[in-house]
């Protein structure tokens, strides 16, 4: 009888214990699967995890180029030029940047170079799409201006039966009215030194004085064809350019280029001025231009190796 009475029990026993292993595995396949889940919703890192030390990042045959007066200083002068100074930031693996000025008799020459590292912090946005949102915002705050609109296409709201406009004044419209240089307006303040400076910063100098435009060369303030702030294409995933400038005062003219361009999760911005010691003269916008895209072409290149 006591064998009896033993036997059953300890079946019951054994059929409880494996009851309740068996419901214990269930719930953790739940939560393995829901996890792996949860893992597989999270959006890609960029491509970058580190940032290039920014004031070695532009040899010294391109620095030669844009800073001619370095090569009249003494050697040790010449040195302290081209090697730059770091900017000062609070995060290296986010944000770095180098700054070089040089004076000389003829004109003072200032670049700047800024790296910056998007990551986003939120799990269904990737870090390039954070970055589209990073440069899209400099791109809005430079303020480009529209493309000339065809002669052969009527303005918008225009009738095309009677050719009056919404104004009702024919004569006074024009086709190349939205391509004002003062549309282009991106300015750093006219004292101000430009790396201090992003491109789209407050358009009005010190002294409220400022010109406006790409100017092609001495003694022209108005952009020429091909030369106005515009998209750039073949220069990184996205990027501008930006042409400003600026008078300060009445003694001195200053003109800034910048190019901006985003390659995966890095934005990158390069802008170089002139700013000649002659009132009369003014920079040309074609070399000043050419030297930028230069300078962001090869840093380009730098990060796709």
């Amino acid at each position: 009888m006591q064998r009896k009475v033993y036997v059953p029990g300890v079946a019951l026993l054994a059929a409880l214990t494996a009851g309740c292993t068996g419901g214990s595995g269930t719930d953790s396949s739940t939560t393995d699967a829901k996890a792996g889940e949860s893992n597989t919703s999270v959006a890609a890192p960029g491509k970058y995890r580190t940032l290039r030390e920014p004031c070695g990042a532009v040899d010294r045959g391109l620095l030669r180029d844009l800073l001619p007066g370095a090569t009249t200083l003494p050697e040790e002068q010449q040195k302290k030029a081209y090697d730059g100074a770091p900017a000062v930031t609070y995060d290296t693996d986010r944000r770095v940047g180098c700054r070089w000025k040089v004076d000389s008799p003829g004109a003072t020459h200032h670049l700047r170079v800024d790296f910056e590292r998007v990551v986003s912090y939120d799990s269904e946005v990737s870090d390039d799409d954070r970055a589209k949102e990073v440069y899209a915002k400099q791109e809005v705050a430079a303020d480009l201006p529209t493309p000339s609109q065809s002669p052969d296409e009527p303005d918008e709201g225009d009738d095309p039966q009677n050719g009056d406009g919404a104004g009702g004044d024919d004569e006074s419209a024009s086709p190349d009215s939205s391509a004002s240089p003062d549309a282009a307006a991106s300015k750093p303040p006219g004292d101000a030194d430009p790396t201090a400076s992003a491109p789209g910063g407050d358009a009005s100098g010190a002294d409220g004085g400022t010109d406006s435009g790409a100017g092609g060369g001495a003694g022209t303030q108005t952009p020429p064809e091909g030369l106005e702030p515009r998209i750039l294409a073949d220069l990184g995933d996205t990027a501008f350019l930006d042409d400003a400038l600026v008078r300060s005062g009445s003694t001195s003219q200053r003109r800034t280029v910048s190019v901006v361009f985003r390659t995966s999760n890095v934005v990158v911005t390069v802008q170089y001025s002139e700013q000649p010691a002659l009132t009369a003269d003014l920079p040309d916008s074609k070399e000043l231009q050419e030297k930028t895209q230069a300078v962001a072409r090869r840093l380009a290149e730098q990060f796709n190796d």
